[in-house]
């Protein structure tokens, strides 16, 4: 028989509340929440540890519920307003659960390619961008994704949500500039920074050898410490009257060139 919590002022839907709310408390636990079938779909493919799962009959039956029991996973229902407190977004599908962080150091990244492909964000600071490279990074199937000096812990519920899941589907490390560039250069990777400074047309490259791309904020770009270690700079080229687009898009442009030249070249 799974336990039932009816009440928003249980004591531990209001520690999953400050979960929901708080980074501190999410660093501070060890736990983030996940929102959605796919996304818990995700996590446990991507070897997260589930420790409790939390649904709304209503939306989430009893047997999709069930079926998730097992490791020691708790299983509890709830009440709608329960889930509406506990939910980030308007439109899901009932289920909660909550889940381990894992660490996200530079050393757990084990590159078995031998010409791996890195996607790297310098200080990336909306999570809706976040999201989306890490949805641009699950679609090219890169190795990894680094992102350097973080703004905000990646178990955001924002970044959750506008990655639909794929937070959870590639090795993501977080660390300093300095650090990364480290990480770069002992495994012998190329590094290509989009930049304005001293750049060459992003399709004149060769990104068929150990390769990262980088790229960093639309206000700022990157820091001088990238340029100066930079393999190349690369720049697109652009048609319009502006000289920059959304980081997103401009990383996806770029790491499917990488894709389609490494495909052409296999």
């Amino acid at each position: 028989m799974h336990k039932t919590i009816y009440s928003t002022q249980n004591a531990l839907i209001k520690s999953l509340y400050q979960l929901k709310e708080k980074s501190r408390q999410r660093r501070k636990s060890g736990q983030f929440l996940i929102e959605g079938k796919r996304e818990l779909s995700l996590a446990i493919k991507g070897g997260y540890t589930i420790e409790t799962v939390l649904f709304y009959p209503d939306l989430f039956s009893e047997s999709e519920a069930k079926s998730l029991e097992r490791n020691g996973i708790e299983i509890i229902e709830i009440s709608q307003d329960v889930f509406q407190k506990l939910a980030h977004r308007s439109t899901t599908e009932g289920v909660i659960a909550v889940a381990k962080t894992k660490s996200h150091q530079l050393h757990d990244i084990i590159l078995n390619n031998t010409t791996p492909l890195i996607l790297v964000a310098e200080a990336p600071e909306k999570p809706g961008n976040i999201g989306a490279l890490l949805r641009t990074a699950d679609a090219a199937n890169v190795d990894a994704v680094i992102i350097a000096n973080p703004k905000t812990d990646l178990y955001n519920p924002n970044i959750i949500r506008s990655s639909v899941g794929c937070v959870f589907t590639k090795p993501i490390a977080t660390g300093t500039t300095s650090e990364i560039l480290s990480f770069l250069k002992q495994n012998g990777i190329h590094i290509f920074c989009a930049a304005l400074q001293a750049s060459q047309d992003y399709h004149k490259q060769d990104y068929t050898n150990p390769t990262a791309i980088v790229v960093g904020t639309e206000a700022t770009g990157l820091s001088d410490d990238w340029l100066q270690h930079s393999t190349q700079n690369i720049i697109i080229p652009m048609q319009g009257n502006i000289d920059s687009m959304n980081v997103s898009v401009a990383a996806g442009i770029l790491i499917f060139e990488a894709v389609r030249q490494r495909r052409i070249n296999k």
